[in-house]
């Protein structure tokens, strides 16, 4: 495990009071371990977890050449570019699930459903709305329509027995979980979940059913971080508000860190702020490069959230809150720290930005980037080089086509409104400069991440 020193002397130009999105998501990369144990689960349990191992293949599929069509399926051979064809059906009908038993000859077609075995000696199936059939019984293809071993599904063709179906790292989606299940196999191997602690900090926050208070505010963080958590597929530890006490921080402090893999919290990070939080970090997180600890305070050149801590504290061992101890079987040394700005909008931001791709890296996950959608801004978008700028947006589909982005409302860091208005995230880059009305931006779409 590298130390924070080691990670930083790697990053070109690093400096903690003005570090870039991209070298923030790079110095994450290197501080974080991804979790070893695994659990073996049915199918039914295993939507949306990581796979540990890849699925391999026991079957090709599919395991016959079948038929892409409802048709008549005949020998291609006959086909002349510029002449019709006539053949006799012979008797029967080839279904989905067993094998035709008879023979054809030349000049002969037996009519045959979708899924069903390719006769042996028969390669191609005409669709039966393009035949034309004669009182006679016979059909005539047109000359042109078809190509030999047209509509011919091959044993295989989606996958060869012996194969990977899928990779160790990918997530388990709807598709990848019909994909195992129509393989035969009943189980599947996953990493364990990733266990996340989330509090938040201040003296000035209130949780649901306080009596509300001259200065005070509604905590309304911890659910916008559980929300995103559950998305990720992660188990959450909600340890509520913590005030600025010296004492109740360092108690949720050690808890956090021995009962999980990650420690989620906001407030306390920004300059000016009370030291309690920072100081606490700084206390547990240690300096002692053999105990895999260590916290960094950043000023990141983005907006909203330029202010945010990272670290990894030293478990000491179970705790006796934990409902059994023998639950206790967490492989990692160290719990990773993520010390998130106080405002609603920058918590989201900074933790889609930076925390749920470190949090995918833990969980063993291989996801790509975000995909960043292109859009066209419906009006000027001031900004100098210098910074990342994530402005809330709504993008739309024109009666051409073509999309446009609208930036959705206020856009302060503390409007939490205008983030359930939009769709996604204006990402206006490090190098970027203003943007004119029609201009293309990058648009990282919420769906199905908040």
């Amino acid at each position: 495990m590298k130390s924070f020193e080691q990670i930083a002397a790697e990053l070109q130009g690093y400096d903690p009071q003005a570090l870039s999105a991209d070298a923030v998501n790079s110095f994450l990369a290197q501080m974080v371990e991804p979790v070893q144990r695994t659990e073996v689960l049915p199918l039914f349990e295993a939507f949306e977890r990581v796979l540990a191992t890849d699925v391999v293949s026991p079957v090709s599929v599919p395991p016959h050449d079948n038929s892409a069509m409802d048709g008549y399926v005949f020998d291609g051979a006959q086909l002349q570019p510029d002449q019709p064809l006539t053949l006799q059906p012979v008797g029967g009908t080839a279904f989905a699930g067993k094998a035709w038993q008879g023979e054809v000859g030349k000049g002969q077609c037996v009519k045959i459903m979708t899924g069903a075995i390719m006769p042996a000696g028969l390669n191609t199936v005409v669709p039966q709305e393009l035949v034309q059939t004669t009182a006679g019984g016979t059909i005539t293809i047109a000359p042109g329509l078809l190509a030999l071993g047209d509509n011919r599904r091959f044993m295989g063709e989606d996958l060869m027995q012996g194969h990977p179906a899928l990779r160790q790292g990918q997530r388990l989606t709807p598709a990848a979980l019909g994909l195992v299940a129509s393989l035969g196999l009943p189980t599947v191997t996953v990493y364990r979940r990733l266990r996340v602690a989330y509090f938040s900090t201040g003296d000035e926050i209130l949780s649901l059913g306080d009596a509300p208070r001259e200065g005070a505010v509604f905590d309304s963080n911890r659910y916008t971080v559980f929300g995103l958590l559950k998305r990720l597929g992660c188990e959450v530890l909600d340890l509520g508000v913590v005030g600025d006490d010296p004492a109740q921080l360092e108690a949720t402090f050690r808890r956090a860190a021995n009962e999980a893999d990650a420690i989620i919290t906001s407030g306390g990070v920004s300059v000016g702020e009370a030291d309690h939080t920072k100081s606490m970090m700084k206390k547990l997180a240690g300096d002692d490069p053999a105990s895999g600890g260590g916290v960094a305070f950043w000023r990141i050149a983005m907006r909203p959230g330029r202010p945010m801590a990272v670290g990894r504290i030293p478990k000491t061992g179970p705790t006796a809150s934990l409902s059994e101890q023998v639950s206790y079987q967490n492989e990692l040394k160290t719990a990773v720290l993520f010390g998130l700005p106080g405002n609603p909008v920058a918590v989201m931001v900074t933790f889609l930005a930076f925390v749920r791709p470190a949090l995918q890296r833990m969980m063993g996950c291989n996801a790509p980037p975000p995909v960043l959608l292109k859009a066209r801004s419906t009006q000027t978008l001031r900004k100098k080089p210098g910074r990342t700028e994530y402005q809330r947006g709504s993008v739309t589909t024109r009666p051409d086509g073509s999309l446009w982005v609208d930036v959705a409302g206020n856009q302060g860091s503390g409007v939490l409104r205008s983030m359930v208005e939009a769709n996604g995230l204006i990402v206006l880059h490090h190098h970027q400069n203003s943007v004119a009305e029609g201009d293309e931006v990058d648009v990282m779409v919420f769906d199905g991440v908040v």
